[in-house]
């Protein structure tokens, strides 16, 4: 039988764990803020002038979409990382095995 590691049930194991992924999401921010300057910058020498509204329609656009895949990806490390996936597909595995019904 494997040893299974730390979960997030263990209060000092959540903590750090949290931790780790509220780190991860400051620096994704900040890549985040990085992404959408780029993306004004470009739009501003390529496109020429731009509208306040396409400004701010841009950088939210892409500095909200960076942001977002960073969290939904720092959440599955998070899961993955901690073993809950690991549950989660035992407890699958365990209602899959129905009895056969047949006719």
């Amino acid at each position: 039988m494997t040893q299974k590691g730390p979960t997030l049930e263990d209060p000092d194991y959540a903590q750090f764990a949290w931790a780790r992924f509220r780190r991860i999401l400051k620096w994704m921010a900040l890549a985040s803020v990085v992404a959408a300057l780029a993306a004004l910058a470009w739009m501003h020498y390529y496109g020429g002038g731009l509208t306040i509204a396409i400004g701010l329609a841009t950088a939210f656009g892409v500095g909200l979409t960076v942001f977002m895949a960073a969290a939904l990806m720092g959440l599955v490390f998070l899961s993955s990382g901690s073993g809950h996936d690991d549950d989660v597909d035992a407890q699958g595995r365990d209602s899959s095995r129905r009895p056969d019904i047949t006719d």
